[in-house]
């Protein structure tokens, strides 16, 4: 029985069964790394992430189920055609309240039921 009273210690197979326990800590590390990404393939959640934020190369992507949208800024103001839709006023707590504007301001007449 020479082989069992053989020392630990010169025994090559521990230090490489100790490099696959290192190993595989690793793997399971990075693995629960990629599923807590915010922009993990195979998560049903909607996320929009902001990159360089007011910048010039500023980026917006968002991700709606497995539907993934970048869309990048020109770092030109925008310009356009439109019309006035409303008035935005922000509270006293910071919070914003959207006020639309109607087209035509409804009469007292209609309001009441008269003609």
């Amino acid at each position: 029985m020479r082989f069992l009273d053989e020392d630990e210690e010169l025994n090559p197979i521990l230090s490489a069964v100790n490099l696959i326990d290192v190993f595989l800590v690793i793997i399971a590390a990075l693995l629960i790394a990629i599923a807590q990404n915010p922009l993990n393939v195979f998560s049903s959640e909607k996320v929009t992430v902001i990159k360089n934020a007011g910048e010039p190369n500023m980026e917006v992507i968002v991700k709606d189920g497995r539907e993934i949208r970048q869309y990048k800024s020109s770092g030109e103001i925008g310009s356009g055609e439109g019309t006035r839709a409303g008035v935005a006023y922000q509270m006293a707590d910071g919070s914003l309240v959207y006020v639309p504007e109607e087209k035509e301001a409804p009469s007292l007449n209609k309001a009441a039921g008269g003609k």
